[in-house]
């Protein structure tokens, strides 16, 4: 439906559409990065921005939500229940902001942006004059946990049906990979006549470019020649694939090479989240059983400059996840100049070039060691795979490409 000229005028009092991000929670990882750099790229185009979200601490959130507008509402509801009920939690948190943000925030809004909980949109579909719904499918939830027990599908299927239901009434559907737009088209099967369209996340460039990096001998000793891993630390990352292809990279190098090499697996890192504190002590424990302990560092939750000077300096980056649906770490990477060693599936099949920005592999330690032994035998392969990945981010993953793109989307709802 149009906009109506009252509608249009108010608009432009208030400097440009009013688009408002909806988010579970605002920590670290690729979704939020997702979310802060559209937040970041409507504002640059003249929109007033907001990001509401239940839970929102500046001490683990990427440093550019300070120039954003964050309001919390809701961090009071749980995010489990006695450890469990992640799921249902979630969603009565996101219906919650929802009816919050309509009801007792007091604001103008345009156009609302919800990604991973669908829950939310019902609720925002009674706003009045039936305010437009962007949801931005990273994957389907319920394929992101397992049913190892009837009662787990018995508790699931409610919420599997609801989160197909809630996704079908946003008005645009946005998805970050090919590969997940067919997964979402054979997962979500009252959905099949639904296309949803792919933008692919950006990446922020000035954050690479003006950060200075910190100093990578306080973080790497002896300024050894290393590999790193950076993923949230879930088990879905599969990080202990990087360990293990780390303790089979011994088996090939002599004492010497071996003394000079290191790992380190650096990732979002909250304590809030029992997952997090288990996969941690899991991936310690397993580090100690392989007799590598003392050649692997573990960082948690690191700084910007943390990571660009780990980018700057390692081998290579190890990209663990299976059926990964998009993945800004290999774009970061390869910006960098950093070549990207990934698990062939998901989307580093659209990020990565195989044997021009990095390999593609089976998620074998076998597999992953002989590729990073290429790397140890051959330095002038970083070089040249460095330069082709940067120029791969610059053509097909620019910021411009994707803050036009989605200015676009946003526009066209409006209108």
């Amino acid at each position: 439906m149009a906009a109506t000229a009252t509608e249009t005028g108010e608009r432009k009092q208030r400097g440009g559409p009013s688009v408002f991000f909806l988010h579970p929670d605002l920590g670290i990882g690729g979704a939020e990065r997702l979310v802060v750099d559209a937040a970041l790229a409507l504002c640059a185009r003249g929109c007033r921005v907001q990001i509401w979200t239940p839970r929102y601490d500046p001490a683990r959130c990427f440093s550019e939500t300070r120039q954003l507008d964050v309001r919390t509402a809701g961090g009071w509801l749980p995010r489990s229940i006695l450890g469990r009920g992640h799921a249902l939690c979630a969603a009565l948190r996101m219906v919650f902001l929802a009816l919050h943000v309509l009801l007792l925030s007091g604001e103008e809004f345009d156009v609302f942006v919800c990604d991973q909980v669908s829950a939310c949109i019902p609720i925002l579909r009674l706003a009045r004059r039936c305010k437009k719904v962007l949801f931005y499918c990273h994957f389907p939830d319920q394929l992101l946990t397992k049913r190892e027990s009837f009662i787990k599908r018995i508790y699931r299927a409610p919420l599997d049906w609801l989160e197909e239901y809630t996704t079908g009434m946003a008005d645009c559907i946005l998805v970050n990979s090919c590969f997940t737009a067919r997964v979402f088209k054979e997962t979500f099967k009252s959905l099949s006549h639904i296309n949803p369209d792919v933008l692919y996340p950006s990446l922020n460039i000035n954050r690479f470019d003006i950060t200075a990096p910190a100093d990578v001998v306080s973080i790497v000793p002896n300024r050894k020649r290393f590999f790193l891993s950076i993923n949230r630390y879930e088990r879905k990352k599969n990080l202990v694939l990087a360990l293990e292809a780390f303790h089979a990279l011994r088996g090939r190098l002599d004492a010497q090479e071996w003394r000079d090499v290191h790992l380190v697996l650096a990732g979002g890192y909250d304590e809030a989240v029992k997952e997090n504190v288990e996969y941690y002590e899991e991936l310690k424990a397993r580090a100690t059983t392989l007799n590598i302990d003392e050649e692997v560092t573990f960082l948690r939750s690191f700084s910007d400059e943390e990571k660009i000077a780990l980018l700057s300096n390692c081998v290579c980056v190890l990209y663990t996840p299976s059926d990964e649906h998009f993945g800004i770490v290999p774009l970061e990477a390869m910006y960098m100049r950093c070549p990207v060693i990934a698990v062939n599936s998901g989307g580093p099949l659209e990020s990565v070039v195989n044997n021009q920005t990095g390999f593609l592999c089976d998620p074998l330690p076998t597999q992953f060691s002989e590729t990073m032994e290429k790397f140890l035998r051959d330095p002038t392969l970083k070089k040249r795979m460095g330069a082709a990945g940067r120029t791969r981010v610059l053509e097909n993953f620019s910021p411009d490409a994707f803050t036009e793109k989605l200015y676009q989307y946003v526009n066209s709802l409006i209108q």
